[in-house]
């Protein structure tokens, strides 16, 4: 009999300790996951002051989506673990004023440089895949 309680506690404890585990592989995916729209704060160490610039995420199929400012864009992206990369961004064709091209030029160049990411209290940041440094910030505007 001891032993049949001895063997009922272990199976217990086994089931609720893997349990936890599933817990914890689950709370690690959400974070990692990318989704919702963000709206861009800054390009490298420049401010976006009046502008749409935009990123939004779409998990399910992996596409990006966005405003420049002045043109619309859009692509997939690759995601594993924190490392994030972007495959080639398809960009509309309008002109727009020097200093919104330069900015737009900035965004895309943020994107295609992209290695990892960050998101903390809704703040998606976008780094270098050689040196670290902060590409982009971004708010987010949608809810989940």
């Amino acid at each position: 009999m001891k032993t049949f309680y001895a063997l009922s506690i272990a199976v217990f404890t086994l089931i609720f300790s893997s349990c936890d585990e599933t817990k914890k592989v689950i709370e690690v995916a959400e974070t990692v996951q990318l989704t919702g729209e963000y709206s861009v704060m800054k390009v490298g160490k420049t401010a976006v002051k009046g502008s749409s610039m935009s990123i939004s995420f779409t998990a399910l199929d992996k596409s990006v989506k966005g405003d420049t400012g002045c043109n619309s864009y859009f692509g997939n992206y690759t995601l594993d673990a924190f490392a994030l990369g972007f495959g080639d961004i398809a960009v509309s064709e309008k002109y727009c004023d020097e200093p919104i091209m330069k900015s737009e030029r900035a965004l895309l160049g943020a994107l295609k440089n992209t290695g990892s990411f960050v998101v903390k209290d809704k703040v998606l940041t976008l780094y270098s895949k050689t040196d670290r440094s902060i590409l982009l910030t971004a708010k987010k505007t949608t809810a989940e």
